[in-house]
């Protein structure tokens, strides 16, 4: 049986509404569905409160649901128990119906990953046990499963033992990378739970300790010395992760990305690790496509683990990027599909939609607007601000400026500069853009925080009405003079 919905809308975006409803409805990959738009008498749809629904919305009808706008704000469990039915948000923008009914698949599952992500804390040597385990919550945060402490040629860490204990204290799995076999010892005796890098000629570390070594060649690019190495560790049954490393660009990248896919080749079932950060440190690029490429490659060679830093301030979200780019190429290779559909995290400068409504579109909205407030909105064309008075459209706020007659309403302009700054930026990287709404960069957007939003919209309604009151006083003295 199909599914009664009733939307609940503002005037404005009534008749977009029906028009994308009418689309979706008439769509074959669409489940069959009835709907009902209600317009319960406000402009902006993104106005409405549970208790102004409650007010105006008698009873649901036949509804088996009830859509509100993306941009509803409040708690919608008390709509629920007066219609008896469930009230859900649709999506911020009417446009992106179609998702919200599942034309580009059901929302996608990102639960699963087969990569552990090492999160190294390169400076560990110079950080005290407090400021370290700081660190770790930060990058568990992130998505890291392991900890890893890196040592630092010829610089002492007397508390590397102590280090170890607390985080293992505290139930992090902890890594430890270092060339120094005194150092490995120590770690491996305080509980670490893996070693880094062992070679074949070192590899005697492992069978002193219960840490899992990884294991790297003896000479750089030389996968004999690796396989000698793995051979051995399989021969004593003794659990291991292999590295071929991975080289920075000009350095031997391709290369390296060859001896990866030659490595599996040779032991299509052992455990592999790549340390990424030769990438996304070492390039001057954004980290994201890094990654997502990255990642691309690790699922393909079926890659199980992954040494990740965050050191130059452009790869400071490169663990957290990690984290996104294991789910999504898990979640694409699992359902035999490309990777597109699953996640915006990394579409950080551009969006796949950026630009949901055309020139035309605005200019109808435009007209149905009866009110002095400010609309802005972006189209391909570039930045469109309209109220009552007219449209207008530009592609630099401040050409923008004179039409929007602001100049004795400081708070009014301060606002409309914001949003126009929002607006352009928008435009010009290809990014979505909705009215008093945070522009999203994936994973490095950060938590809006309303509070000075809220506050500046309250003190400019409360300088408006002083404004309004001494223009009435003045007026009552004037009309008293002339009398």
């Amino acid at each position: 049986m199909a599914d009664n919905l009733l939307f609940l809308t503002g005037k404005l975006a009534e008749k977009s509404l029906k028009k994308v409803l009418d689309e979706v409805q008439n769509n074959p990959k669409t489940p069959p569905f009835k709907y009902r738009i209600q317009q319960i008498g406000v402009s902006v749809a993104a106005l409405m409160t549970p208790d102004l629904i409650a007010r105006r919305l008698k009873e649901a009808g036949d509804a088996d649901k009830i859509i509100l706008p993306g941009l509803c704000q409040g708690d919608l469990s008390q709509l629920e128990a007066q219609y008896g039915v469930p009230v859900e948000r649709g999506p911020v923008d009417l446009k992106d119906l179609p998702q919200y009914f599942g034309h580009a698949g059901v929302a996608p599952d990102l639960s699963d990953y087969n990569v552990q992500i090492f999160a190294e804390i390169v400076d560990a040597p110079f950080l005290s046990i407090t400021d370290i385990i700081k660190k770790a919550e930060v990058y568990q945060t992130q998505g890291a499963n392991v900890i890893d402490l890196g040592c630092l040629p010829a610089v002492p860490f007397p508390h590397l033992a102590d280090t170890v204990k607390a985080l293992k204290a505290l139930n992090f799995q902890v890594s430890v990378d270092s060339l120094n076999t005194d150092d490995l010892l120590t770690a491996g005796h305080a509980g670490a739970d893996f070693l880094l890098s062992l070679t074949e000629k070192t590899l005697w570390v492992a069978h002193e300790v219960n840490a899992t070594p990884i294991l790297i060649p003896a000479k750089p690019h030389s996968l004999p010395s690796l396989y000698r190495a793995i051979d051995a560790c399989l021969k004593a049954g003794k659990p291991f992760i292999a590295d071929a490393i991975l080289d920075p660009i000009h350095f031997g990248l391709t290369h390296s990305i060859v001896r990866y896919q030659k490595l599996r080749k040779k032991y299509p079932d052992i455990k592999i690790m790549m340390g990424v950060g030769n990438l996304t440190e070492l390039t001057d690029a954004d980290t994201t496509g890094i990654n997502a490429l990255l990642f691309g490659i690790i699922s393909e060679l079926d890659i199980h683990a992954v040494l990740a830093t965050s050191v130059s301030p452009h790869a400071v979200n490169a663990v957290a990027e990690a984290n996104i780019a294991r789910r999504m190429m898990y979640a694409a290779k699992r359902d035999d599909r490309l990777p597109r559909g699953y996640s915006n995290g990394l579409l950080g400068l551009h969006d796949r939609r950026p630009f949901t409504y055309s020139a035309e579109e605005i200019n109808e909205i435009a007209l149905l607007i009866k009110d002095p407030s400010f609309r802005i909105q972006v189209s391909e064309e570039g930045l469109h601000v309209y109220n009552r008075d007219g449209l207008h459209a530009g592609q630099d706020p401040f050409a923008l400026y004179p039409h929007l007659k602001v100049d004795n309403d400081a708070s009014h302009a301060f606002y409309l500069g914001v949003e126009l700054a929002r607006a352009q930026i928008a435009w010009q990287l290809n990014k979505r853009y909705v009215q008093d709404q945070e522009i999203e960069w994936g994973v490095s957007t950060l938590v809006q925080d309303k509070t000075s939003k809220t506050a500046h919209r309250e003190a400019s309604i409360k300088e408006k009405a002083i404004k309004n009151l001494n223009k009435t006083i003045d007026d009552a003295k004037l009309a008293r003079d002339l009398s």
